[in-house]
């Protein structure tokens, strides 16, 4: 799981059936502790209706696709959360 921060929307007229439906938004990676940028930007599917600015938890892989309910659905990152409160010690 990564912390990020939702950084734009992405409009595709066309996509995969499994995506129809789907808010699709361009995410950043941050450092938890600095919330700096940290690596490049990423595209995720958004689970949860996150918006420009939230900080989001963010899942890879085959959890993408187990968060969205299809093993099937081509997709390497979901978000699954928007973060309220950040508290690193």
């Amino acid at each position: 799981m990564i912390i990020a921060r939702v950084i734009g929307t992405v409009v595709a007229t066309r996509k995969h059936e499994s995506l129809v439906g789907s808010k699709i938004q361009v995410i950043q990676p941050l450092d938890p502790r600095t919330e700096e940028p940290q690596g490049g930007t990423l595209v995720a599917v958004d689970a949860v209706g996150a918006g420009v600015g939230e900080r989001v938890f963010v899942v890879q892989g085959s959890g993408a696709r187990q968060a969205l309910g299809d093993d099937g659905c081509p997709v390497d990152a979901t978000i699954i959360g928007i973060i309220d409160e950040l508290n690193v010690q």
